[in-house]
C-alpha cells in the first residue's frame, strides 16, 4: 500500500500542483489521504483527455464507480489509485456518496452539450470542486467535527471551478465544450457558433467579466465563511486562494478573449504559502 499513496502523491505533484504545495501543510499522517483523494480527482477530471471519445470515457467512468462499489476488487487492488482511494476512504470513513457525485458530474466532460445554465455550473463546481473539498476536510477533521460548513466549501468550489473553466476558455473551445452558460452568452447577444467561430465580440468579453464577476462574489462568500473552518482542516481550502491572483491575470486579458492564460507557478506558490500563514483570512 505505501506504494500505492507514493504513486498518488507523484501523480499529484505533476497534475495538481496546488493541491500538492496545499497538502505540505496538513498533518505529516494524514498526507497521504490527501494524494489519495486528489490522485483520484485528477484521474477522473482527465478522462476526456484520456479516453478522446465518450464511449471509451463511458467505460473508465463505469469503472471507477464499479471500484467504489466493491465490484472491481481485483482490479482495483491492482490499480495504485483505486488501491490508496479505496485505502482511505476505510481508514477515514470517508461518504462515497461524494465521490460518486464527482464521477457523474465529471461525465458532462465527455460530451459537446454546451452548459446550458449559471444554476448548472454552480452545480457542477458543488459536485467537483466543493465534494473534494469537504472530503479533504473531512479527512483532516479526525475526531473533530467532520464536516467544513457549507456556506464556505460550496462557494469555494464554485469560485474554483468557475475560475478554472474561464482560464481553460480557449482550449475548452478548441474542443468545442461550453461551460460558459448559454444564457450569459444569450443575454450580451452571443451564440455558440460565434464563439466556436473565435469572434471575440463585445458581448462575449462581456460575458467574460460576468462569469469573473461571479467567481468572485463566490468567492468572498468563502472569505467570510472561512472562519467556521478548524484550522486542521484549512490545506483542504488553501488550494482556492490562487483564485483571486488567476481572475485578476483574466482581467488583464480582457480585451483577447481566447488569449491562454497562466499563473506563474512561483506566484501560486506564495498565494498558497500568505493564505496558510493568516488563515483563516484567505
Amino acid at each position: 500500500m505505501q506504494d500505492a499513496y507514493a504513486h498518488c502523491e507523484a501523480v499529484v505533484r505533476a497534475a495538481d500542483k496546488d493541491r500538492f504545495i496545499a497538502a505540505l501543510f496538513a498533518t505529516v499522517g494524514l498526507r497521504r489521504h490527501l494524494h489519495a483523494l486528489h490522485a483520484f480527482n485528477s484521474e477522473i477530471a482527465r478522462v476526456r483527455d484520456a479516453a478522446r471519445e465518450a464511449l471509451p470515457g463511458e467505460i473508465r467512468l463505469q469503472w471507477w464507480r464499479d471500484a467504489l462499489a466493491g465490484q472491481a476488487r481485483g482490479e482495483a487492488d491492482a490499480n495504485p489509485i483505486a488501491a490508496a482511494l479505496l485505502d482511505t476512504v476505510a481508514h477515514c470513513a470517508l461518504p462515497v456518496e461524494p465521490l460518486l457525485g464527482l464521477i457523474d458530474a465529471h461525465g458532462f466532460d465527455l460530451y459537446d452539450e454546451p452548459m446550458a445554465t449559471l444554476a448548472e455550473l454552480d452545480a457542477y463546481g458543488r459536485d467537483t470542486e466543493a465534494a473534494v473539498m469537504t472530503l479533504g476536510a473531512r479527512i483532516l477533521a479526525r475526531e473533530a467535527a467532520p464536516d467544513a460548513p457549507a456556506l464556505a466549501t460550496v462557494p469555494a468550489g464554485i469560485a474554483c471551478a468557475v475560475a478554472h473553466r474561464l482560464r481553460s476558455f480557449p482550449v475548452d473551445v478548441s474542443r468545442r465544450q461550453m461551460f460558459v452558460p448559454l444564457e450569459l452568452l444569450e443575454r450580451h447577444g452571443v451564440s455558440r457558433e460565434d464563439v466556436e467561430a473565435r469572434r471575440n465580440s463585445r458581448g462575449l468579453q462581456v460575458a467574460l467579466a460576468d462569469l469573473r464577476a461571479h467567481a468572485r462574489a463566490a468567492y468572498g462568500q468563502f472569505r467570510a465563511a472561512a472562519a467556521g473552518i478548524p484550522d486542521r482542516c484549512a490545506p483542504a481550502f488553501l488550494a482556492a486562494a490562487v483564485v483571486p491572483t488567476l481572475l485578476a491575470r483574466l482581467d488583464r486579458a480582457a480585451g483577447n478573449s481566447f488569449m491562454p492564460v497562466e499563473v506563474p507557478p512561483w506566484r501560486r506558490q506564495w498565494a498558497i504559502w500568505r493564505a496558510a500563514s493568516r488563515w483563516p483570512r484567505v
